[in-house]
């Protein structure tokens, strides 16, 4: 221990040590006539202070010169290392040549009577860590030989279960030896670099006195404009709490929400009345309870040179109890309960030695105090016994404590007092399949973590990256998401579905109300000029091109614009079964006539030469014959389809991520094809015979209309492909209506208005004298 008018807490240490002494030569049951006794010596946690008084340990006392010992009675049997890993291994290179019996706390270095097996704990830790998911942690580490073995033989276990490090520190051990520049700079660096961490856990790996490193950390930020620090600690079994004497009215919340891995200290019984009875003037064989007292107490003893009148002088009232936790605990900790423990090991191994020293006469051992510290080592690993609280101890063949491991939450109180809370246990008996189980509604967290703080990064080599479209998962850090149910989608983080909202073009929406008004509009403009037609049917202009198709063409175009409005509303199965092929039938009629009316134009003009042979096909009977043969093959195309495999409702939950398509299967897509085939056949045939009859010398010549017609029509059509391919949901069924809409306007706008606007407009033209004479 160093100078315990710096560490007010260490002096406990002592205490837990006197009293268990104190228990053990009370008690005739152990070690009968024997009187135990003891020496403390200091190592200051520096390594040739440590390597000194091992060597002292060899000389006699007062007298330093090792390897001479003439004071057999104050021979040690065993020696109780700590608090420190360090202290533990500076001692094992002395002591370990002569061997020396050690008991010591938690340290990397495998002792053959080592207090606790470090192993378990960290396994322990590791299971607390992938228990809550934090995948992404940060370290800190003190740079000694303890901590460098720490890094290169544990955090690999951590790497290989897929945990990743934002940052894995090296902490300098604080001294008062250290130039205060250089400690003042590491630690601001520190501090800055955990509070700019993003990960929620930090593990500390360090020593007993590595909390008052960590207070200054988190205090740091209030005195700099850094990033506040508020994390999930993660202490190791050897941190426990201590202060300086400039700390001890420092806030206590920087501990709040910790987690450690521990012994949880049962309460001794007799020991807090052990406590209440030490007094500095009852108690002088106590080399450290006059500086431990003026130091706690803030007081000091009268002396030659103190006016007694001073108001700090220390007094009979003052008690041990009234300290605040930060400067003394009153309750055992758990380094306590470790040198209490091994006390009691280091008694029951004598008395067991002691007990047969007759039976194994090899040892030729009859007086204990002639006994040599390596002849205990047998006994010692073999020890087993219950201690004052009922709890068993016993070494196993490693010589290792056996010991269950416990989770404790540190937890902190407004009146600056703490208490540690077990909220979980490992057992490290279960090898290699550490027992775990943590409660975690017992758990006690940070200010600024209002629920158990998880931390989602995949491992280190690659980034973080969103499950795939269409997929999600409900944990973080796993290998595989899950696919959303067809009629689902995930929401922008990927953690759970959604249901698709069903989507059609209808009425309601302007997108809808738009199409059938216009469809509608149209329907009424061509009635209008179907009644202008009919009501001048006599005219020379509605005579000269046959009758009966331009009333045909002009009700195919009624029906066609009608037949855009079956494409709009809730898809039904009737709707489905006769859009398509009403609209195929409709538009082959109207194609056909046009074809009709072309190829009439050609023969006429064709018929007026001497002996043509085209005079036999004039008349409306071939007109007539190219309306029903269309009209024949496109029904029967669409009874072949209704009859195998024709259009129904169908449900779209592919297309379009957040939506499902209420459209109407076509069921056959070869008939479908079928259908426009012959669509596109008639369309390339009436195209060509209007292109060649272009040029013919007719004062009302159609075709040249029809041309300009189809290549509307055929603009139309071939725009339709990539932008139907390219639209999705109702926008699909848009297009086609818009399609239907503007080839239709086409074919009616330029074979009609023409004829609209001479019989209205210029009614002089519209006589069989004016046809005549452009004719001659």
């Amino acid at each position: 221990l160093w100078v315990s008018f710096l560490f007010t807490h260490n002096y406990q240490h002592i205490l837990a040590l006197i009293f268990a002494i104190k228990e053990i030569n009370e008690n005739s049951l152990i070690l009968p006539n024997i009187t135990l006794g003891f020496s403390i010596y200091n190592s200051n946690f520096l390594a040739d202070l440590t390597y000194l008084a091992s060597l002292e340990l060899l000389s006699t006392w007062g007298k330093f010169v090792p390897n001479y010992k003439c004071d057999t009675q104050d021979n040690p049997v065993a020696v109780i290392g700590g608090p420190t890993s360090n202290v533990c291994l500076f001692m094992a290179d002395i002591l370990c040549i002569y061997k020396f019996t050690q008991v010591s706390s938690p340290s990397e270095q495998d002792f053959k009577e080592n207090l606790i097996s470090i192993t378990h704990q960290y396994i322990g830790i590791l299971d607390l860590i992938l228990h809550f998911q934090w995948m992404w942690i940060g370290v800190i580490y003190l740079d000694t030989e303890v901590g460098q073995k720490f890094v290169q033989k544990v955090l690999p276990l951590f790497v290989q279960k897929g945990i990743c490090f934002d940052f894995i520190k090296s902490a300098v051990p604080i001294n008062f030896f250290s130039e205060i520049e250089t400690m003042a700079n590491q630690l601001i660096g520190t501090s800055k670099l955990v509070g700019k961490s993003i990960a929620n856990a930090v593990i500390l790996n360090g020593e007993i006195q590595s909390i008052l490193t960590l207070r200054i950390w988190i205090g740091i930020p209030f005195f700099y404009d850094m990033p506040k620090i508020n994390k999930v600690w993660i202490l190791t079994a050897e941190i426990d709490f201590a202060s300086l004497p400039i700390q001890r009215d420092w806030d206590l919340s920087f501990i709040h929400g910790a987690l450690s891995v521990s012994l949880f200290p049962k309460k001794v019984s007799g020991f807090h009345e052990f406590l209440q009875n030490r007094k500095p003037d009852t108690d002088r064989e106590d080399g450290f309870i006059r500086s431990f007292w003026q130091q706690a107490f803030l007081c000091t003893f009268p002396g030659p040179n103190l006016d007694g009148s001073s108001e700090n002088i220390c007094t009979e009232e003052d008690k041990l109890e009234t300290l605040p936790m930060s400067v003394f605990e009153v309750g055992m900790n758990s380094h306590s309960y470790s040198i209490y423990n091994a006390v009691y090991a280091a008694a029951h191994a004598l008395h067991d030695m002691d007990s047969s020293k007759f039976k194994y006469r090899i040892t030729g051992i009859r007086d204990l105090q002639k006994m040599q510290s390596w002849q205990l080592h047998h006994f010692l690993k073999c020890v087993i016994f219950n201690n004052s609280v009922g709890e068993e101890i016993s070494f196993n063949e490693n010589g290792k404590l056996v010991a269950l491991f416990d989770i404790i939450n540190w937890v902190t109180f407004p009146n600056e007092t703490f208490s540690r809370v077990k909220v979980g246990r490992i057992d490290p008996q279960s090898l290699p399949t550490v027992e775990f189980t943590v409660h975690e509604d017992a758990i006690v967290w940070p200010k600024s973590q209002c629920q158990i703080p998880k931390e989602g990064k995949p491992f280190c080599c690659y980034d973080c990256i969103p499950c795939p479209e269409g997929k999600i998962s409900a944990q973080r850090d796993v290998d595989n998401c899950f696919q959303c149910p067809e009629d689902h989608y995930p929401n922008k983080k990927r953690d759970f579905c959604i249901p698709k909202s069903l989507t059609f073009l209808t009425f309601e929406e302007t997108l809808g109300r738009s199409l059938a008004s216009t469809a509608l509009f149209l329907f009424c403009v061509t009635a209008v000029v179907l009644w202008i037609f009919l009501k001048h049917r006599d005219t020379p202009i509605v005579k000269a091109n046959n009758r009966t198709l331009t009333y045909t063409l002009l009700l195919s175009l009624l029906l066609s614009f009608l037949c855009a409005l079956l494409f709009i509303g809730k898809p039904q199965k009737m709707t489905c079964l006769f859009r398509q092929t009403a609209f195929g039938i409709i538009f082959s009629v109207a194609i056909s006539s046009v074809l009709a009316k072309t190829i009439t134009v050609i023969l006429a003009f064709q018929a007026t030469k001497p002996e043509s042979k085209w005079r036999k096909w004039l008349g409306k009977r071939m007109a007539t014959s190219i309306v029903l043969s269309s009209l024949l093959i496109q029904a029967t195309i669409c009874t072949v389809w209704l009859s195998t495999f024709p259009p129904f409702p169908d449900l779209d939950v592919n297309s379009m991520a957040e939506e499902v398509i209420l459209k109407c299967n076509e069921g056959s897509i070869t008939m479908f094809y079928c259908l426009l085939g012959f669509m596109g056949f008639l369309f390339i045939c009436s195209f060509t015979s209007a292109f060649f009859a272009r040029k013919l010398p007719d004062s009302f010549n159609e075709a040249k209309f029809i041309t300009f017609s189809m290549l509307v029509f055929c603009s139309v059509w071939i725009s339709f492909v990539p932008t139907y391919l390219s639209s999705k949901g109702k926008y699909m069924v848009a297009v086609e209506i818009f399609s239907i809409l503007a080839s239709s306007a086409g074919l009616f706008g330029f074979i009609f208005f023409p004829k609209c606007y001479i019989i209205i407009l210029r009614p002089d033209m519209n006589t069989k004298e004016k046809i005549m004479k452009r004719k001659n």
